[in-house]
C-alpha cells in the first residue's frame, strides 16, 4: 500500500509545484515535459513489468521497481543543483530525464501491487482489498496536490549553508517512505510462486515501446501543441498503427509472448478492460478540468475549487471501500458494477446542468454522487479480469488491465480538452463581437490555466480587472462561454459512458473463485511444478493442493 501510495502520489504531487519549478530552472516552453515524460514511461512498461512479475516472481520484481523509482526521485530533486550537465543539459532538461526514470519504476507498483494482492488472495477475499487499493488512489488524488503546494511554498529550508528549495522535498519526500516499504517487503513478504524457465520477448516489448510512445505523445500533443491534422500527429499514428500490426505478427509467433494473444479469446478480458478503458476516460476528462471550470469559469480561488474536489474523492473512496467488502461477502461482482456505473450516469447527466453561478455546495454534492458510481470500478474490472484468467498469467493480464487504463486517462483527458477548446473557441466568436471592446475570440486551454494561475498568485491584479467595465464585461463573456463548453463536455462524457455501460453489461456472470490458485471459468493448462502447495512461508506442503490454512493467507 505504501509504494502504491507513492506511485499514484507521484502523479499529483508535482502539478501543484510545476509553476515555481518552471520558475527557478528556466523552462517554461517545456513545461508539460515534466508531466508527459513520467506518464510516458510508467505506461509502457506497464505490460513489460507484468510479464517479468510472472517469470522472475512479484518480490523481485516490486524492489526492482522502487529502487527505480527511488533514484528517480533523489535526482528530480537535484535537477538544475549542479547547473548545466554534458548531454543532460539544463535544470528542465535534467528534471525531464530523471522523471522518466521515476515512471519506469513507478510502472512496476501499480501493477505488481494488484498482482501481488492476485497471489496471496483468493478472489473472493481479494475483493476487499483491491476496494482498499482503489481508495487509496483517491487519497492520493486528494493529498497529492495539498502536500505539493504544502512543500512548494513553506519547505524551503537551509542545511549546513545550503539553501534547499521547497519544490524539491515533493520527490525528496519518497524516499523515506519506499524505504520503508522496501523493509517490510525484505522481511515479511513471502517469496510468492513464479513460472520461472522463460525468456523474456525482448523483441515484443520493444515493439510495444516504439509503437505506444508516439501514439502517447499524439494524443497528448494532438489539439494543444499541433493541429489533429498536422503531418507530425498523423505520421505518429500511421507509425503507431504500423508497429502494432508487427506487434501482433511479432507476439503469434513468440514462444512466449509478452502479451499472449490468447488473452484476447477470453471475454471477459476484451469486455472488462473495453469498459475501463471507457471509464477512465470519462472519469480523467472530467475531473482533469472541473478545477479549471471552478477557478476561471465561476471565478472561485483555487483553495476552494480544491476543497469542493474532496465531495467526488470522498464518495469514490468510501464507495470503493463498501463495495470491496460487499463483494467478498457475496462472491457476486456484476451487480455492483452495474450498481455504480448507473449511479455514475446519473451523476455525469447531473453535471450537464452547472453552469458559472452553481454554488459550491450544489456542485459538492453533485460530484459526491459522480465519486459514488465510481468506486466500484476502481477495482472491480481488474477483479473480474484476474477471476477469469489461468493463475500463470496473472501478471500480464493484471498489466494489461493497468495498461489499458492509463490510455484510456490519456485520451480521455487529449479529448474532452480538444472539445473545451473547441466550445470555446465557438462560444466566444459568437458573443465576442455583442461586447465593445472585447478583442478576444480565441484561447487555449494553456490561456485558461494563465488566467487561473494568475487569479490565484495575484490578486491584487485580479482587483484592478474587476473594476474596469470592459474587463468586467470580457470576463462574462469567457465565464459564460467556459462554462457552455464545460456542459458540451460532459454531454461527451455522458455519451461515452453510455457505451462503457453496454460494454460492461456483455461481462460474463461469474461467481468470485474460492482458492487464489483455483481453475478459472476457461480451461487452464497443466499446473507446472511452481503451482504445487506452498505454506505462507513458501515451503512446499507435499499434497500438491494449496496449504489448508487461514483464508486468505495461502498460496496456490
Amino acid at each position: 500500500m505504501i509504494v502504491f501510495l507513492l506511485s499514484a502520489m507521484s502523479q499529483t504531487v508535482v502539478g501543484t509545484a510545476m509553476p515555481r519549478i518552471v520558475g527557478e530552472l528556466s523552462g517554461l516552453h517545456l513545461y508539460a515535459w515534466a508531466t508527459t515524460a513520467y506518464l510516458l514511461s510508467s505506461t509502457v512498461m506497464v505490460p513489460i513489468w507484468g510479464k517479468l512479475g510472472d517469470i522472475y516472481g512479484r518480490k523481485v520484481v516490486l524492489l526492482s521497481g522502487i529502487g527505480i523509482f527511488l533514484a528517480g526521485s533523489w535526482l528530480a530533486g537535484l535537477s538544475g543543483e549542479f547547473g548545466t550537465l554534458p548531454v543532460l543539459g539544463g535544470g528542465m532538461t535534467q528534471l525531464i530525464t530523471f522523471r522518466a526514470i521515476q515512471g519506469i519504476g513507478g510502472g512496476a507498483l501499480f501493477t505488481t501491487a494488484f498482482a501481488i494482492i492476485a497471489d496471496l488472495f483468493a478472489p473472493r477475499e481479494r475483493a476487499k482489498f483491491s476496494g482498499l487499493f482503489g481508495s487509496v488512489f483517491g487519497i492520493a488524488s486528494v493529498v497529492g496536490p495539498v502536500v505539493g503546494g504544502f512543500f512548494t511554498d513553506h519547505g524551503t529550508v537551509q542545511l549546513f549553508g545550503h539553501v534547499i528549495a521547497g519544490w524539491r522535498w515533493v520527490f525528496y519526500v519518497n524516499i523515506p517512505f519506499a524505504l520503508v516499504a522496501v523493509g517490510m517487503i525484505v522481511l515479511k513478504m513471502p517469496d510468492l510462486p513464479r513460472r520461472g524457465g522463460s525468456q523474456i520477448d525482448w523483441l515484443g516489448a520493444g515493439l510495444i515501446i516504439a509503437a505506444f510512445v508516439p501514439l502517447l505523445l499524439a494524443i497528448t500533443w494532438g489539439g494543444r501543441d499541433y493541429p489533429w491534422g498536422s503531418p507530425l500527429i498523423v505520421g505518429m499514428f500511421v507509425w503507431s498503427i504500423a508497429l502494432l500490426v508487427a506487434f501482433i505478427f511479432v507476439e503469434k509467433a513468440a514462444r512466449d509472448p509478452i502479451v499472449p494473444l490468447e488473452l484476447f479469446t477470453n471475454r471477459t478480458f476484451n469486455t472488462a478492460n473495453g469498459a475501463s478503458f471507457v471509464y477512465s476516460m470519462a472519469f480523467m476528462g472530467v475531473t482533469s478540468f472541473l478545477p479549471l471550470f471552478m477557478q476561471v469559469g465561476q471565478g472561485v480561488p483555487a483553495t476552494t475549487s480544491g476543497l469542493t474536489m474532496l465531495a467526488l474523492m470522498g464518495g469514490m473512496i468510501g464507495s470503493s471501500a463498501i463495495n470491496g467488502q460487499l463483494v467478498t461477502r457475496t462472491g457476486r461482482y456484476k451487480p455492483f458494477m452495474i450498481g455504480g456505473g448507473i449511479v455514475l450516469i446519473v451523476g455525469i447527466f447531473l453535471l450537464c446542468f452547472i453552469g458559472p453561478d452553481t454554488s459550491v455546495w450544489d456542485l459538492s454534492w453533485r460530484l459526491l454522487i459522480v465519486g459514488i458510481g465510481l468506486g466500484p470500478g476502481q477495482s472491480l474490472f481488474g477483479l473480474a479480469v484476474q477471476n477469469a484468467v489461468p493463475f500463470h498469467q496473472l501478471g500480464v493480464a493484471t498489466s494489461s488491465g493497468q495498461f489499458v487504463r492509463q490510455i484510456g486517462s490519456t485520451m480521455g483527458v487529449a479529448l474532452f480538452g480538444a472539445l473545451l477548446v473547441s466550445g470555446l473557441s465557438s462560444e466566444l466568436a459568437r458573443n465576442t463581437p455583442h461586447q465593445p471592446g472585447a478583442v478576444v475570440q480565441h484561447l487555449e486551454l494553456a490561456d485558461l490555466q494563465r488566467m487561473a494561475f494568475e487569479r490565484n498568485q495575484h490578486p491584487e491584479l485580479a482587483a484592478q480587472r474587476a473594476a474596469d467595465p470592459v474587463e468586467q464585461a470580457l470576463d462574462r463573456t469567457v465565464r459564460k462561454s467556459f462554462s457552455v463548453a464545460m456542459v458540451h463536455g460532459m454531454i461527451f462524457s455522458l455519451l461515452i459512458l453510455v457505451a462503457g455501460f453496454g460494454l460492461m453489461l456483455m461481462i460474463p456472470v461469474a461467481p468470485l473463485r474460492e482458492g487464489p490458485g483455483a481453475q478459472p471459468l476457461a480451461a487452464e493448462p497443466e499446473p507446472s511444478e511452481e503451482a504445487v502447495g506452498v505454506d505462507i512461508d513458501g515451503k512446499p506442503d507435499g499434497s500438491g493442493h494449496p496449504d489448508p490454512g487461514p483464508p486468505g493467507r495461502h498460496i496456490g
